[in-house]
């Protein structure tokens, strides 16, 4: 499959944050602005190299797309991670780095709700995009919980500070310390979810503690369509992803394919065992898309008509699935006529 189409990006600074990370602020051409426009939650997929390799990694973004700010992403160094360690040893303010346009869908439907708000570690950055956007533009309450090893891992701990002295009583700011308080238990988590019940949440995190998160907010009664989770797996190098693109299936059809993007509708053909992402940029659509192995969650689709399977997927749970979610780079079509729609 081909390799997907980074934009170069000039790195304006570089920003200690805490011992073990830093952020990255972009410079943004006047000429590229419309393509990394972005909304609360998302992420940046950078190209690192590696030897003789490319290293696709995902980050999301820290900064509010509601501010007046440039773009930005913050990286926790990843005991022997091969990005995140390239990334706070290498790169410096100057320097150039292949990235793709934002994409997920780790992103409030509506700004005014009330936000229950998980963060463990680094899963600070989208969750806080999302709380300063619905500070800005928003009218619900926030109670954002932050688990770190100590204190000094706690990141952006100033401005959570200074945010919830601005917002007294809008926001409030929960810190979890492992050093004082040991790793948090599912019991000891589902109690911040008081008085939040018909809240939104948003989990970000180590998978330990987004697991005993998502089963504090079950146990304290939370719907599971209310409950938002972003994961992220370490993706292989460019050299080890699959140069498949049509697969041999019983069961796979010829289809019409049907695409909703960026506003518009599209029909195309595919062949049978077409990988639909594959058949979409032969046809000179741009969907948004990574890693092409099914475990970004870049080419998140909704299943509006048809069958699909999914030939690999590490980055839907099996709610996602049942809300109909589905990934393009591994889907063929095992019906006739297929459609699916893009995030707006």
């Amino acid at each position: 499959m081909n390799a997907p189409e980074y934009l170069t990006l000039r790195v304006a600074e570089v920003v200690r944050e805490t011992a073990d990370s830093c952020s990255f602020v972009f410079d943004v051409p006047q000429a590229l602005a419309g393509r990394f426009s972005y909304r609360p939650g998302q992420f940046l997929t950078l190209r690192i190299p590696h030897g003789d390799d490319w290293l696709p990694r995902c980050y999301s973004l820290s900064s509010c797309p509601l501010e007046d700010e440039p773009l930005r992403v913050t990286v926790k160094r990843v005991a022997d991670g091969r990005g995140s360690n390239w990334l706070c040893d290498q790169l410096a303010a100057g320097d150039s780095v292949q990235v793709l346009p934002p994409a997920g869908v780790f992103v409030p439907k509506s700004l005014d709700a009330d936000f229950l708000l998980f963060a463990g570690g680094s899963g600070i950055t989208p969750v806080l995009s999302i709380l300063r956007a619905a500070l800005k533009q928003g009218s619900g309450r926030l109670r954002l919980v932050y688990a770190n090893r100590d204190e000094a891992s706690v990141i952006f701990r100033d401005q959570l500070r200074e945010l919830a002295r601005h917002h007294p009583t809008r926001l409030q700011v929960i810190h979890w310390l492992d050093s004082v308080q040991g790793r948090p238990l599912p019991e000891q988590l589902a109690a911040f979810a008081e008085g939040f019940t018909q809240a939104e949440a948003f989990i970000c995190g180590p998978g330990p503690f987004m697991d005993g998160a998502v089963a504090a907010l079950k146990i304290a009664g939370l719907p599971s369509r209310a409950v938002h989770v972003e994961r992220f797996v370490s993706l292989p190098g460019e050299s080890e992803q699959p140069a498949v693109t049509v697969v041999e299936h019983a069961g796979a059809l010829a289809a019409r394919l049907t695409v909703e993007l960026d506003g518009e509708r599209r029909t195309i053909d595919c062949q049978p065992g077409e990988l639909l992402l594959t058949a979409m940029r032969r046809e000179g659509l741009q969907p948004p898309h990574s890693c092409l192995v099914g475990a970004c969650a870049s080419c998140m689709c909704t299943l509006v008509e048809g069958e699909v399977e999914l030939l690999a997927n590490e980055a839907l749970d099996a709610e996602e699935l049942r809300e109909g979610w589905r990934l393009a780079c591994q889907a063929i079509a095992l019906t006739s006529n297929v459609h699916l729609r893009f995030p707006d």
